[in-house]
């Protein structure tokens, strides 16, 4: 969000917990296995920016980012409880965790075109972070990586004819378009990604509490080789 007009201050960040179930199979080309891993990431981003306003509905935004980010595997999480309890070192396990700390900066055209009958929200930004492994990370994970993509995101939102908590409920449709620079590309498999979304928006302003609106919002994505679904509540303040 911006402070305001008169100070545009631009803040900005979020955390994520997220809960991964690969399996990967392994053979010798005669016989295969299944190789169930689990971990667990939990990754914290904070910004700041300010707003240059090049037209009243559009803002040019230079940010700066910080990011933290912990990944740990179910397996290294019980090595250190087995080497607690035991004093033994089981040093071929040690490659479970990894620790990085990120920063670099992002710049970010934005327009708002606010009308009665219709809002519509844009939004191109380039991210630019360099990331580098902290002490705690497992020798074989150690390393830095210089994290590059271009967004473009866009939300329509309009009246359906309804009323909810005193305001007009909202249609939203969402499109977004990701592209990932250099060795992303290796690690996700592709390069780009599409979005496709539709919801509906509850605004719940007129009450005096500290959110203003309340999507649920439904979404295909899809990309090289890859493709699948979510289903999100969001909350604006």
């Amino acid at each position: 969000f911006t402070v305001s007009r008169s100070f545009p201050l631009y803040l900005e960040g979020n955390a994520a917990f997220t809960r991964y179930d690969p399996t990967f199979i392994a053979t010798n080309g005669t016989e295969t296995r299944e190789l169930p891993t689990k971990w667990t990431t939990v990754t914290a981003t904070v910004g700041a920016g300010w707003d240059f306003r090049l037209a009243p509905e559009l803002v040019l935004r230079p940010i700066a980012n910080f990011t933290y980010g912990h990944m740990e595997s179910d397996l290294s999480a019980a090595v250190r409880i087995i080497e607690g309890e035991t004093n033994r070192e089981i040093s071929f396990l040690e490659n479970g965790h990894l620790n990085a700390l990120g920063l670099g900066g992002s710049l970010m055209l934005d327009y708002e075109h606010y009308r009665r009958d219709h809002e519509i929200d844009i939004e191109v930004r380039f991210t630019n972070i360099y990331l580098q492994s902290i002490p705690g990370t497992s020798e074989g994970v150690k390393g830095s990586e210089m994290a590059q993509n271009l967004n473009f995101w866009s939300r329509w939102r309009a009246p359906i004819g309804l009323t909810a908590f005193h305001r007009p409920v909202r249609y939203v449709a969402e499109f977004t378009y990701s592209y990932y620079f250099g060795n992303q590309d290796d690690v996700l498999g592709f390069n780009h990604l599409c979005s496709l979304g539709g919801g509906f928006e509850l605004d719940v302003s007129a009450y005096p509490i500290f959110i203003t609106r309340v999507r649920l919002m439904g979404r295909y994505r899809y990309g090289e080789n890859v493709s699948g679904w979510t289903i999100g509540l969001g909350i604006s303040f």
